[in-house]
């Protein structure tokens, strides 16, 4: 039987009394003619009571910080016991330039690596590639070969800082995060010491960021799979995969999609893993999230809590999960970086704090801060400053740490936190019926959700109802750029030399070999990592081992609608 934890009586008082005043007190003033709702489109009320959370059962509900189902906190003492990582996103040009980025933010008091990659490199072009050389080194930094690998973390002490490499599409983490642990090996560091998280998410190259030549979804989701896999054997500290709703979010999804998309990836995943012989306990603990924190304060801060619930349900209700830990849902938030404007661009401190103090409030486990010029160009080391100094300011000085959940039991975050859980399994049905995150994309299903949910929000825009300051309300006419921009370094010359040296020096017969033996491990459909790490020493680029996957599983086209 339910535990309500109001008495039946006293809510009918409560709901009497609050008719009585919407009708008498709050109807006889004057209020402005506006939309109120969340950014997803929930209804928000002008005030919540206990009547809205009537039928809360606090021990099944909510319970406690640590404890099933998880809402309150992924631990009991939270920030109490270890404060979230401050991990800043970092990388341009050539790797040595990023190195010395990496030794800045971590000499000023990052607790760990964001490693962020070009443009080539995400997408498996070499720097010199004719498809890709003209982003060589835009927005993020440039990793052809494990040379370049051992420089970008050449004087880091990889064994004790942990580093999350955002290698977004699997076509690019395969290799990339490949090089990151052959590096490992070749500094006589063992897989098991190493702690970070690669985001590896299939989604990424099949319906977000989709370049010429993807891998089909079935084929990307594999290569996915088989870094979970590896990890699970041979790197059991290590997240092998970061289920990426913020890039989902940037690219106009609701705050319920963000979540929803990436539940049904992981859902797909320990299917998966399933299939392939383990445990889902074997596995789960290392499954982590990656969420969007954007400018509608509550609702980001439901969003969080909501996702933890239903993960546990998911993971406990679909998959009979025994360990506790496979039932949390640990996450990193990025601030939006959709929400910067480039006018009056000083403002975007303003908005990256309040996004911050919002993952705080939703129990985050690492948070990243956009720099205040990150509409503009790579971030400064000076903006790249403000924005860790945002975080640690937050951490020392306002005291929001010291206790766990401290929003926890708001009529209004509880009622908004049961709504947003309510349209999450709504539409996680909806997959399911569809077939499926993987049948979704090849379908077109999921690119058709994005885009009509970026449309009605660019529309609030466009009308004025969702107001953004400096861009369509208080603007500044021949407004003077208030910062300096950052000059990315030349790097395409820089990498084209080091590709040209060498293929030059390397045992060519060693690199025909490793290719062989990748190639023979797609036609035999085994673990393409297990067979990478190996490979990636005889200094390959990356351009030639996603050659050999392109050959064996060919290139897909999204659908148009």
């Amino acid at each position: 039987m339910p535990r309500e934890l109001f008495q039946k009586t006293a809510i009918r008082g409560v709901r009497k009394n609050a008719e009585r005043w919407q009708a008498t007190c709050y109807a006889a003033q004057k209020e402005q003619s506006r939309n109120y709702s969340t950014l997803s489109g929930l209804p928000v009320k002008p005030l919540y009571t206990p009547v809205d959370v009537e039928h809360l059962d606090y021990m099944r509900d909510l319970g406690f910080p640590g404890e099933e189902p998880f809402i309150r906190g992924a631990h009991p003492t939270m920030y109490r016991g270890r404060t979230w990582t401050q991990r800043q996103l970092a990388g341009f040009g050539p790797p040595e330039e990023t190195n010395k980025r990496y030794k800045f933010l971590l000499g000023q008091g990052a607790t760990g690596i964001n490693g962020v990659f070009d443009y080539p490199t995400l997408r498996g072009y070499d720097s010199t590639d004719p498809d890709a050389r003209a982003d060589a080194g835009k927005g993020g930094v440039s990793i052809d070969t494990i040379e370049d690998m051992r420089a970008l973390f050449d004087g880091i002490p990889i064994d004790k800082v942990s580093t999350s490499l955002v290698t977004c599409q699997p076509i690019c983490n395969i290799t990339v995060q490949s090089m990151y642990f052959a590096n490992a090996k070749a500094r006589g560091i063992p897989l098991e010491a190493l702690t970070g998280t690669s985001q590896n998410d299939f989604l990424m190259e099949t319906a977000i960021t989709v370049a010429p030549g993807v891998l089909p979804p079935e084929a990307s989701f594999k290569l996915s799979c088989d870094g979970i896999e590896y990890c699970a054997k041979y790197a059991p500290r290590w997240n092998p995969i970061s289920f990426a709703g913020y890039n989902y979010r940037e690219s106009g999804c609701t705050a319920v999609q963000e979540v929803v998309f990436t539940m049904a990836n992981a859902i797909a995943c320990a299917e998966e893993m399933i299939r392939r012989g383990y445990d889902i306990d074997s596995f789960a603990p290392r499954l982590s999230f990656f969420f969007s924190s954007h400018s509608d304060f509550f609702e980001e801060i439901a969003k969080y809590r909501a996702a933890r619930r239903l993960w546990a349900k998911v993971m406990k209700s679909r998959f009979g999960a025994k360990n506790p830990r496979s039932l949390i849902l640990r996450f990193h938030v990025q601030t939006a970086g959709v929400s910067l404007t480039a006018q009056q661009p000083l403002n975007n401190v303003a908005r990256v704090s309040y996004q911050v103090l919002s993952a705080v409030l939703g129990g985050a486990q690492s948070i990243h801060a956009d720099a205040y010029d990150e509409a503009l160009c790579v971030p400064t080391e000076l903006s790249s400053l403000t924005a860790l100094r945002t975080q640690q300011i937050l951490q020392h000085e306002t005291r929001v740490t010291h206790t766990v959940d401290p929003l926890g039991g708001s009529y209004f975050l509880e009622s908004l936190t049961f709504d947003l859980e309510e349209k999450m399994e709504s539409l996680l049905g909806e997959i399911d019926r569809v077939g499926g995150i993987v049948k979704a994309t090849d379908k077109g299903w999921i690119h058709r959700e994005i885009a009509d949910a970026a449309y009605a929000f660019q529309r609030t825009v466009e009308s004025g109802e969702q107001l953004i300051v400096g861009v369509n309300c208080f603007q500044i006419e021949d407004e003077v750029l208030p910062i300096a921009l950052f000059d990315v370094p030349e790097t395409l010359a820089i990498q084209e030399a080091k590709i040209v040296r060498i293929k030059k020096e390397r045992d060519a017969a060693g690199v025909d070999k490793a290719l062989s033996d990748i190639a023979r491990a797609c036609e035999q459909g085994k673990n393409l990592m297990d067979v990478i790490v190996d490979a990636v020493p005889a200094r390959m680029t990356e351009g030639e081992i996603t050659g050999v996957l392109k050959r064996h599983y060919g290139t897909w086209n999204p659908p148009l609608f």
